[in-house]
């Protein structure tokens, strides 16, 4: 009962002033407001980089060619064609703990269906790639084995390539021009949207490697059997380290490699990247969260000024009160009711600017975001202990005037 009396009485406190509490609560607003549309921002982050790791396929390795060495100077990774399709057969065959070990070359094409043409990137590998990559069909089918022993004219297009040629959906069985050689579409692969850096990864088609190399791509590698990379998905809660170390260890031997001698190929765990990119996203959404909240303390700041300002404002109603009964405890009550009634109507007013900014940000920046009810009880509650913390000195010390002295202030 004394806490809706103490709610009444804030209330009517801050009706006296509007302006003044409309001013004060700007800081409590533009810092909840702040902390929900930082936090959303980072989540969506967060969460495309989830999908992002689920669409590479989890539990992923990729081995890349060494580097090529130039008058002393390293030329960078895969400037020496050091990989080839049997070191990819090698390792499928040997390794324990693997589904699938893919072979790659990779190339930019120019595609033609009929009046439509379409430039992408075009990948030549073989049947393991699709379980190398967890890339599903939506319809068709996957190019199979014959086809890729035999180096067969047959392509599998990515949802954007496919959308581009073939705009009345129907793709399947008809034949497209890929650097003036005529193929067959066979099947269509699952969409799976954009990277972090906003690549299209639907922009693609796939081929049998054979194909690839001996009909486009192939010449630009110096070697008649070198792949670009092989793709390696190790089995589920697989311990992929022990992964790595059996694929460099079968590489080494079948490259000739002396023991004092360096790798000629580079190991890539596409997991530890994706951890990385995850906790520098964790630390950003931490850091962009910490700078909003200084938004919270200036409002907490401005409220503690203007309390104190009520408070001698306000002196002969707080010796009246004394003088009619009123403990300390319940002047102490009054005026921290007031502060926090104070930022909690900031909050409210914050939570709803947010929301509204983090979809406006979303539809008019392009950037991903991520509404969840944690950060706005978070940001509501730190308003709500932002009063209590910076109402506490105000209320103490109209809970301390004594009456005489209150009455006599004028």
């Amino acid at each position: 009962m004394k806490v809706l009396l103490n709610l009444r009485e804030a209330l009517r406190a801050l009706r006296a002033n509007k302006l003044r509490s409309v001013l004060t609560t700007l800081g409590i607003i533009f810092g909840v407001s702040s902390v929900i549309i930082m936090v959303a921002v980072g989540s969506g982050t967060q969460r495309r980089i989830q999908e992002e790791i689920e669409s590479l396929g989890t539990n992923m390795l990729q081995v890349f060619p060494g580097a090529a060495r130039s008058a002393g100077v390293r030329l960078g990774a895969g400037s020496r064609p050091t990989l080839t399709d049997d070191d990819a057969r090698a390792i499928a065959n040997e390794v324990q703990n693997i589904v699938a070990a893919a072979p790659q070359v990779r190339g930019r094409v120019q595609i033609v269906a009929g009046n439509l043409n379409w430039a992408t990137n075009v990948t030549g590998t073989t049947e393991a790639f699709f379980a190398a990559r967890e890339w599903a069909i939506s319809s068709g089918r996957s190019f199979e084995a014959e086809e890729v022993e035999m180096g067969r004219k047959v392509v599998v297009l990515g949802a954007t390539v496919a959308r581009r040629l073939f705009p009345d959906g129907d793709a399947i069985d008809r034949t497209i021009r890929v650097n003036h050689l005529t193929f067959r579409v066979v099947g269509l692969l699952e969409g799976k949207g954009q990277t972090i850096e906003g690549a299209d990864m639907d922009d693609t088609a796939l081929m049998p490697l054979i194909t690839a190399r001996n009909y486009l791509i192939g010449r630009a590698l110096g070697s008649p059997r070198s792949v670009a990379s092989v793709l390696v998905r190790g089995e589920e809660n697989s311990d992929l380290g022990a992964v790595a170390g059996e694929i460099r260890d079968i590489l080494r031997q079948r490259h000739r490699l002396l023991p004092e001698q360096e790798d000629d190929f580079q190991i890539q765990d596409m997991s530890e990247v994706m951890n990385v990119m995850q906790a520098s996203s964790n630390a950003l959404t931490t850091l962009l969260a910490a700078v909003a909240s200084i938004s919270l303390l200036v409002g907490g700041i401005g409220i503690m000024n203007i309390m104190l300002v009520s408070v001698t404002e306000r002196t002969r109603e707080i010796g009246i009160r004394s003088a009619i009964g009123a403990r300390p405890g319940d002047l102490l009550s009054q005026f921290l009711v007031e502060a926090v009634t104070l930022s909690l109507i900031g909050a409210v007013i914050g939570v709803l600017l947010g929301v509204a900014g983090a979809s406006i940000a979303e539809e008019m920046f392009s950037v991903r975001t991520a509404l969840t009810i944690e950060p706005i009880l978070l940001a509501s509650g730190f308003a709500a202990l932002t009063g209590i913390v910076f109402g506490f000195y105000p209320a103490l010390k109209a809970s301390r005037l004594q009456p005489i002295e209150a009455l006599r202030h004028d």
